[in-house]
């Protein structure tokens, strides 16, 4: 039966003067909703991303539905989960931080790949700021604790330079005068 499937969907692919970009949307639009999701959904989703680079956007928006469908609850669907968002990395990495921490550890631990360059964009400052802190300790990046930053405000919140400020700037400006 999933042969015969596998054979009608790569048929469809074939002809794309009929299943055009906008039809195979509309397509995967209808087969997310379905409950249970089909068995090989995320297969025609990678075969999509295949034919039609350009719904690269419109996938991620299929990735972050399956996100809040719990995805991972379905074994098979979730190994093709994290094939399509390896195989559409760095769009992907916005729908992996959706995943509950637990699942983030999971899909990092079967695509490896993916750990370094998703750290690397978690930890910009306007993609790293909203992220729960259970989040940001699967990724390692979690922030220092709170009362340490405060130390380091205090001052320029009063006014007052310290000794250590006036020591760092005189250390800085003798760095770079003695590099011109």
């Amino acid at each position: 039966m999933v042969a015969l499937v596998t054979d009608a969907c790569n048929a469809c692919f074939e002809q794309r003067q009929i299943f055009t970009q906008q039809v195979l949307a509309k397509v995967l639009n209808q087969l997310v909703e379905q409950i249970p999701l089909p068995l090989l959904f995320m297969r025609t989703v990678l075969q999509a991303i295949g034919a039609f680079p350009a719904l690269v956007e419109f996938i991620m928006e299929i990735l972050s539905r399956l996100v809040s469908k719990q995805i991972w609850k379905y074994p098979k669907l979730w190994v093709g989960f994290l094939k399509c968002a390896h195989l559409t990395k760095p769009q992907s990495f916005s729908v992996l931080l959706q995943l509950p921490p637990t699942q983030l550890e999971n899909a990092l631990n079967k695509m490896a790949a993916l750990r370094a360059p998703l750290i690397a964009y978690a930890s910009q400052p306007n993609i790293r700021s909203p992220l729960p802190r259970s989040v940001l300790a699967v990724l390692g990046i979690v922030s220092e604790p709170q009362n340490s930053s405060q130390a380091q405000t205090t001052p320029a919140h009063n006014g007052d330079v310290g000794d250590s400020d006036m020591e760092a700037v005189t250390e800085k400006s003798k760095e770079s005068s003695s590099g011109n």
